[in-house]
């Protein structure tokens, strides 16, 4: 599992997309590709339809298919970091990763002939910052955060709302 994670508050998310859009800028994914997706839910069956927003990107999963799946290593684990990411020059663009992938994640870039994925802006992370999609998030609702952090901070907001909900 990847030392890193993005989370989202999806309460504060109004579906602006600016993560698809500045993901989009720094990687080029190539037209009809994003290597993160906010998704539109909606729920019709309460009294008032409420329509929320979910942050989709790569999981960088333990067991990660995709990597399990490439037939020329291409697709990869930083051993550091725990990233999964494609190193571009041994892809030959076979998509195995893609269908491999639950969530479809590897996106199949058309001007490359390559595929590409979230890689969690590594190279950002190299130099202290974080991924392009949470520095750019309008209403911050993206958080860079280890699986620790993550952990500890839901745990304590829902024990905020356990107290708040007995007032």
């Amino acid at each position: 599992m990847s030392k890193y994670l993005i989370v989202q508050d999806v309460a504060d998310c109004i579906g602006c997309r600016a993560c698809e859009v500045h993901c989009k800028s720094k990687n080029h994914p190539g037209p009809g590709a994003f290597y993160c997706r906010m998704l539109k839910v909606a729920s019709a069956d309460v009294p008032t339809p409420k329509i929320n927003f979910v942050y989709l990107a790569c999981f960088h999963c333990e067991k990660a298919w995709c990597i399990d799946a490439c037939p020329t290593g291409a697709m990869r684990r930083r051993d550091k970091d725990g990233i999964v990411y494609v190193e571009e020059k041994a892809c030959v663009g076979c998509k195995a990763c893609i269908t491999a992938c639950p969530w479809t994640v590897p996106q199949w870039n058309a001007e490359t002939g390559k595929v590409g994925k979230c890689d969690l802006c590594m190279d950002r992370i190299d130099q202290g910052l974080e991924p392009a999609c949470v520095t750019k998030c309008t209403t911050n609702c993206l958080h860079f955060t280890t699986p620790l952090e993550a952990s500890e901070s839901a745990r304590q907001a829902y024990a905020e709302q356990l107290m708040h909900n007995r007032r």
